[in-house]
């Protein structure tokens, strides 16, 4: 009798998608769906997880390529934030790497944007049951992300002989080497010819990377490691070619 009931449920959706003409493309098609409801939409990873947290959907369609942040990044906040959520990958990578990247944090399904609706119905629902899809043009490639997967685990179990600092991408190695020269978001936003907003998501990947509770910890480390041990980062500058998903910020001439 439950699983009847379970069966007949209204689906809740989000939406989350920076390219507005699809989202509510992709939201007018759900309309026409039975047994759906789309209760809101985000273009950012910001958006989203407060959406989320304020909506509880049962089901977040996440885009892997979000303003100054991948999908795959957001995923944990978004499982924190609706924790009985179950989240959906809608992209265009058919890379193995984000198929493993996604799997790895948190994601139930994995679908290519060029699926039809039908199918992206169909998986919504497989999705809300506890199902796992994913489109089978990444069939082939699920092989390799299960390898990956394994792969990260046996790292993870092993002591960590690395500087978490290697981990940083050149951009976020740019944007600490001008905190700990003293650059507000806003300085850095205008040196970059990027969105403070990015900006913003940038130092939040830093602290999290870095394991430190705020910016000035940041500043503390990176002095710390540029004085002790004599690692060079290049300061800021708008000639550096821009990260996936970086919004530029033209200044007025």
């Amino acid at each position: 009798m439950m699983a009847a009931m379970n069966a007949e449920a209204v689906i809740r959706i989000l939406v989350v998608d920076d390219h507005t003409l699809f989202r509510r493309g992709l939201i007018a098609l759900l309309a026409s769906q039975p047994r759906m409801t789309v209760i809101g939409e985000a273009g950012d990873a910001t958006e989203a997880q407060r959406r989320a947290q304020k909506l509880q959907p049962d089901v977040i369609l996440l885009d892997n390529h979000l303003p100054g942040v991948e999908g795959v990044d957001a995923l944990p906040g978004l499982r924190e934030a609706a924790p009985n959520a179950r989240v959906l990958m809608l992209t265009v990578s058919e890379e193995a790497e984000d198929l493993a990247t996604a799997l790895m944090r948190g994601a139930s399904g994995y679908l290519l944007k060029t699926v039809d609706i039908e199918v992206l119905a169909e998986s919504i629902v497989r999705v809300h049951q506890g199902q796992s899809p994913v489109s089978p043009e990444m069939a082939g490639n699920l092989a390799t992300a299960y390898q990956t997967l394994r792969q990260r685990a046996a790292a993870a179990a092993q002591p960590a002989l690395h500087d978490p600092i290697d981990s940083l991408s050149p951009r976020e190695l740019q944007i600490l080497a001008e905190i700990a020269h003293g650059a507000s978001n806003k300085e850095i936003a205008r040196s970059l010819s990027i969105a403070e907003a990015t900006v913003k998501i940038h130092v939040q990947h830093i602290l999290r990377k870095l394991n430190l509770a705020s910016r000035v910890q940041a500043a503390v480390h990176a002095a710390r490691i540029l004085g002790a041990d004599g690692k060079s980062v290049p300061r800021a500058t708008p000639a550096m070619p821009f990260a996936s998903g970086e919004k530029q910020n033209n200044p007025p001439r």
